[in-house]
């Protein structure tokens, strides 16, 4: 589709029935099927994706650019492009992004924030074709 970036490839991955306790730090993509107790911050200076998938539990601070979630989260979300919120999605802390997908069945228990306010950014102004005339 045009306008869309290229995803980065998912590299890493916490598997079902792993544990991980303190802070996480990654680059490109990650797929969190198991459990992480502390932050997940994706590294600077590039283009960042980060699933948590329906059999996922995280608790601590998450920030990526594309964040995709389809199990729990006990701690803030930041997603610096797109937050995805599939059906199984729950999350329990305040939500930042700059544009939301979300699925029926996703349950957020927190603020949303978007990180855009469309409503002050100044718009054009339309020109209609009937007053050319």
């Amino acid at each position: 589709m045009f306008g869309k970036k290229k995803q980065p490839p998912i590299k890493s991955l916490i598997a079902q029935g792993s544990c991980i306790e303190g802070n996480l730090k990654f680059t490109d993509g990650l797929r969190i099927d198991g459990e992480v107790i502390g932050d997940i911050r994706a590294a600077e200076g590039g283009s960042s994706i980060l699933v948590i998938s329906e059999s996922a539990t995280v608790t601590g601070y998450i920030h990526a650019d594309h964040v995709i979630i389809n199990g729990r989260v006990m701690g803030p979300v930041h997603a610096s492009e797109l937050l995805e919120l599939q059906p199984k999605a729950r999350i329990e802390g305040d939500v930042s992004y700059k544009a939301l997908e979300m699925h029926q069945g996703a349950v957020i228990f927190g603020q949303l924030r978007p990180t855009t306010h469309p409503e002050l950014e100044e718009k054009p102004t339309l020109k209609l074709a009937a007053n050319n005339i």
